[in-house]
């Protein structure tokens, strides 16, 4: 069994927002919220205001809520034990190795913004008379939670890219489109969602590879593990250039305007962060590189497409 020991000599103190910010991951949120307004702006008629503030806050809550659990559930594991390090883009926030935060609070926190993002959909199923947006949110919920937590723990058995492709593609982007009109499901939204979907399973993969030492140490199996290490750099190239294609199924169909082929500018990151992932594999210091350029391209990319869509309104 793992002997768990803090890191007792990182665990210097924090500012109070500096270790909930790093406990939260805020900064990532941008992975749901871009994708969402997407969503939003996908229809053409007005915007329920209180409705967009609501969604907000159920997609805000439930990835926070997300990020704590994943935390935790990789701590309980020992997946974030065999390296205390801290390198910000992988291997969890290590607040806990650090003996910074405790496996409770992490616990008690998800389930704090899990309840928070309930009551932001209880407040849309009002707002919009529809409860078919309850059952969706908690089809979500359940696969959020089941990311990595309790029986299924869907990222130590080969099927969390498929979670995340599906909660930060299609469920966002077709849930915003729901929120404001009361259709579900759209095929408009459908393809609207797939680069979203695919330019994060692309950073999931960019993080599993400097991480798959310790993940295989605490039996958590995912496509890296699968392609093996040395080729991930393939896996990562495919899934990014169907992000790339699919921006451009979506100016075929009018989705989106020729504004968002500028998209197509930012490929030189992805070749760069290729070229470590193939390289460096190793080298957990270079792959934060590979991950920040990943992070970057999929941020810029996702801006474009709303501004594609604000220009367009």
């Amino acid at each position: 069994m793992l002997q768990i020991k803090p890191n007792l000599a990182s665990s210097h103190k924090y500012k109070a927002a500096e270790k909930y910010i790093r406990a939260l991951r805020i900064p990532f949120i941008t992975a749901s919220l871009i994708p969402f307004f997407s969503g939003t702006l996908l229809q053409t008629g007005s915007i329920d205001y209180l409705k967009f503030a609501l969604g907000l806050l159920a997609v805000i809550a439930t990835h926070l809520g997300a990020n704590l659990m994943n935390d935790y559930s990789d701590s309980k594991s020992g997946a974030d034990w065999h390296d205390q390090k801290f390198y910000g883009f992988f291997g969890g926030s290590k607040l806990i190795q650090e003996n910074v935060l405790s496996e409770k609070f992490y616990l008690k926190t998800a389930k704090v913004c899990m309840f928070i993002a309930c009551f932001a959909v209880i407040g849309l199923s009002v707002r919009g008379s529809d409860l078919k947006i309850i059952g969706l949110f908690l089809g979500i919920l359940f696969l959020g939670i089941s990311y990595s937590y309790g029986p299924l723990k869907f990222s130590y058995r080969c099927l969390g890219e498929i979670v995340v492709f599906i909660l930060f593609g299609p469920a966002i982007v077709m849930g915003a489109y729901f929120i404001q009109t009361n259709i579900f499901p759209t095929l408009a939204g459908f393809f609207l969602s797939l680069p979203f979907a695919f330019l994060i399973a692309g950073i999931l993969i960019a993080n599993e590879v400097p991480d798959l030492p310790e993940d295989l140490k605490a039996a958590k199996f995912n496509l890296v593990s699968l392609v093996g290490v040395k080729k991930a750099y393939l896996l990562y190239y495919g899934v990014m250039g169907l992000g790339f294609c699919f921006v451009l199924v979506n100016i075929l169909i009018n989705t989106l305007s020729l504004v968002s082929l500028s998209v197509f500018l930012l490929i030189p990151l992805i070749g760069k962060a290729g070229v470590l992932l193939k390289n460096s594999y190793e080298d957990k210091a270079k792959l934060v590189n590979s991950s920040k350029l990943t992070i970057i391209a999929q941020t810029v990319i996702g801006l474009i497409i709303v501004l594609d869509q604000l220009l367009s309104r």
